[in-house]
């Protein structure tokens, strides 16, 4: 089978590997669509167990199934999660999912960037949804980063009639729109340093996008009757990003840091005005199975405008161009590759 082993950023190469062999409880998917995530192209943090073969936003057909495999049947179309919870440890029983060993040990094999996978017998149990005819097998790849926006803000615990503002409108910053007006927020503001992405941004139904280099306090607090907001999220990876997060964040507001800085960078934090203004900060990282199902319902119900999002769908062949389009985060915002053109 093909697979798009990843060197680096640049060097991305169509390679042949064995079809992947399945055990007891395990099962053999033949993937129809695999998204890149940003997290994809965070060369700091893949670089270091490269090669490999990367992608974890997929969907596709059950080609074969294991021995003791009774709630799945080869031809199923599925969503399929790469890490899964063990459910039972002090972590995932005080709703922590995603500090748990067993989710961050756990994966699919080779990765969503081939042809197959094997998906093993824990993921098999609790990673596993049914993709209904309603959703496209390019839409169910939203499945794994809606999840995430939801865990984000439940932990951030946005609240109807709320003020959410929205930093970087990249998928992350869009689907985190669009999740909050959901909810029940009043106001959303997003900022970015892409005139293209405010744009889509503004189209699924922002208030107020404002380029980057603008004064946002003083244009957030304009159409805020003089407020800041109640809750800000950081969807970039830029300290510049997490700076004016602190500016932003109204008294008794929270900031969710979604996405992380490069290791080693140090971020100031006025305590003391904190403290006295009651503001947390709160941070998200992955989803647990829950998330996956609601996103499942929110994409079938059409509330999260998938395709509305995807600027490229591309051939196996593609990856590399993909993969320099999502690194260079001008042109795009939501690339696919489909493993079997």
């Amino acid at each position: 089978m093909r697979v798009a082993m990843y060197y680096n950023n640049r060097d991305i190469r169509i390679e042949e590997r064995p079809v992947p062999q399945i055990g007891p409880g395990e099962i053999l998917i033949k993937v129809m669509a695999s998204g890149i995530c940003g997290s994809d192209v965070m060369e700091w943090y893949r670089i270091k167990k490269a090669p490999l073969v990367l992608g974890h936003e997929i969907t596709g057909v059950i080609e074969k199934t294991g021995e003791g495999v009774k709630k799945y049947k080869i031809g199923d179309r599925i969503f399929a999660a790469h890490h899964v919870p063990c459910n039972t440890c002090k972590y995932c029983l005080n709703g922590q999912h995603t500090v748990c060993e067993t989710l961050h040990a756990t994966n699919f094999y080779p990765g969503g960037f081939a042809e197959y996978i094997r998906v093993p017998q824990l993921n098999v149990d609790r990673g596993i949804l049914i993709l209904p005819e309603e959703i496209s097998f390019v839409e169910g790849t939203f499945i794994e980063p809606l999840a995430c926006v939801l865990r984000g803000q439940r932990m951030a615990e946005i609240k109807p009639g709320q003020t959410v503002m929205i930093i970087g409108a990249g998928l992350s910053g869009l689907l985190h729109l669009l999740a909050a007006r959901i909810v029940g927020a009043t106001r959303v503001i997003v900022t970015d340093v892409n005139q293209q992405r405010l744009e889509t941004a503004q189209a699924l139904g922002a208030d107020l996008v404002v380029p980057a280099k603008e004064d946002i306090v003083t244009r957030l607090k304009k159409i805020n009757a003089q407020k800041l907001a109640d809750v800000v999220i950081v969807c970039t990876g830029a300290l510049s990003a997490f700076q004016q997060a602190l500016q932003c964040v109204d008294r008794a507001g929270t900031l969710l840091f979604f996405a992380p800085t490069e290791p080693g960078v140090t971020l100031p934090v006025p305590v003391n005005g904190f403290w006295r203004q009651s503001i947390k900060i709160v941070h998200s990282y992955g989803s647990s199975p829950l998330d996956a199902g609601i996103a499942l319902e929110l994409l079938r119900a059409k509330m999260i405008p998938a395709q509305k999002m995807i600027t490229h769908t591309l051939a196996m062949s593609e990856t590399a161009l993909g993969f320099k389009l999502v690194s260079e985060a001008k042109e795009c915002i939501k690339v696919i590759i489909e493993p079997q053109r």
